[in-house]
């Protein structure tokens, strides 16, 4: 899917929640858009201010903030990254493959696995409020290139 459709649908939750989908908050989405893989916010924010100079940690940590409100990207709590969701029309637990080698995370909706952990959960007292689960591992390319080795 193209950067600028990813923009387009953005634009339109946005507008359907009365949000403002600022030409920072654009930016920051654009260059998430732009990552493979979970990328961390220092290095966004150097990637910010090539266009805008002026940003500062609290520009990007804001503008990740609202993209995370709104569920546009997950945040990878393990490495202290962030993804973008290519299914954001609506919020939804995800289910996170994380290659420890190349970084490569492939996003999963189980709805099974979400039953499943509903259930346990409400089985101790406990109401999911939100939920990613983070499995480490190794991609499929990476287990291809250590078997050529």
């Amino acid at each position: 899917m193209s950067i600028e459709s990813l923009v387009t649908r953005a634009r339109h939750i946005c507008d359907v929640n009365g949000a403002r989908f600022t030409t920072i908050r654009e930016k920051v989405f654009r260059l998430l858009a732009d990552t493979h893989g979970g990328i961390g916010a220092y290095e966004l924010l150097e990637q910010l201010k090539a266009s805008e100079p002026a940003a500062k940690p609290a520009t990007i940590y804001r503008a990740l903030d609202f993209l995370t409100e709104q569920g546009f990207i997950h945040k990878i709590e393990s490495t202290n990254a962030f993804l973008l969701c290519h299914h954001f029309e609506q919020h939804h637990p995800a289910q996170l493959l994380i290659c420890d080698q190349c970084g490569h995370v492939e996003e999963l909706h189980s709805s099974p696995l979400q039953q499943e952990f509903v259930k346990l959960a409400s089985e101790k007292g406990f109401l999911i409020q939100r939920q990613t689960v983070e499995a480490h591992g190794s991609c499929q390319s990476c287990l291809k290139k250590a078997s050529n080795d």
